[in-house]
């Protein structure tokens, strides 16, 4: 049981795993933090949270836990508001989508990252955004990674594991620069290629037609395109280099596709399709499985 959890930035991610520990009877005080009063009432009006402030130090004063669920560009502002403001025994963690920017941004403002901060990123969410769009269920059957440090206790990790466990999530421990190799290649290569397929149509000559007769597959396709565009700019420019990595082999692989296409080579391109056919069943089996 976490007596009092404090969550910085409640919206889709933060206010989940509210709604989750709540669902599951394992907090009993959750107080949020943001800079939004209205946002922080209507989080009340919800049942998302106790009660709110709006300064992070006050936030953590006799918590438990604490959960940085901010925008990757305001990260280092809220951990230079906690300088000296985390009390002992506290534990803090957070959900940022490129862990070797949070863990940079903790060198700048702390020299060496603390003991009590231990860097995690949950795989889940949707292409809303606002406390409005959390629910309890988020976190069922997902992965949580944590990236610990050199300087985190074991049961520092330990709490945290156990505070994502109790939301219903599967966790799992990695190395801070492979956690964003491997987010760039499953999650933020296909943000910039779902943002760069509406733009370049967007900005053909009969757009309008192109996407009055757009499908099902068409919105599928673009459905993370719906996503919030800034949020995602910094997520992509924190991890450039893995990105620009990951979109020049992709590149490398479609150009491939291409120039079969472009050969008439029918073989060729159903290979491609029935191992996609094929790769994508196997993911959709190991989803099936951690439920």
């Amino acid at each position: 049981m976490i007596r009092r959890l404090a969550i910085i930035g409640v919206g889709l991610i933060g206010g989940s795993l509210a709604l989750s520990l709540r669902r599951n009877a394992a907090v009993e005080e959750v107080v949020g933090c943001g800079r939004s009063a209205a946002n922080l009432e209507r989080a009340r009006a919800l049942g998302v949270i106790d009660h709110g402030c709006h300064d992070p130090a006050e936030a953590v004063q006799g918590a438990d836990l604490v959960v940085i669920c901010v925008p990757l560009r305001a990260m280092r502002g809220v951990l230079a508001a906690l300088e000296g403001a985390v009390e002992p025994g506290t534990v803090v963690t957070d959900a940022g989508s490129v862990k070797g920017s949070v863990i940079e941004d903790a060198r700048a403002v702390f020299g060496t990252p603390p003991a009590w901060l231990v860097p995690g990123h949950p795989i889940a969410g949707t292409e809303n955004s606002g406390v409005e769009a959390a629910f309890a269920e988020l976190y069922d059957g997902r992965r949580v990674i944590l990236t610990p440090t050199a300087e985190n206790p074991e049961d520092a990790v330990e709490r945290v594991s156990a505070l994502w466990q109790a939301a219903g999530a599967q966790v799992v421990c990695m190395e801070a620069d492979h956690h964003d190799e491997v987010l760039a290649a499953t999650s933020h290569l296909p943000h910039a290629l779902a943002y760069a397929l509406v733009d370049a149509l967007a900005s053909w000559d009969d757009r309008q037609e192109i996407f009055e007769y757009a499908a099902g597959g068409f919105r599928d396709f673009t459905r993370i395109a719906s996503s919030d565009p800034a949020m995602w700019r910094d997520i992509c420019t924190a991890n450039r280099a893995h990105l620009v990595a990951a979109l020049r082999r992709y590149q490398e692989d479609l150009g491939r596709l291409t120039e079969a296409l472009a050969a008439g080579d029918d073989d060729q391109v159903l290979r491609v399709f029935e191992n996609a056919q094929e790769a994508r069943a196997g993911f959709l089996r190991l989803l099936e499985g951690r439920s």
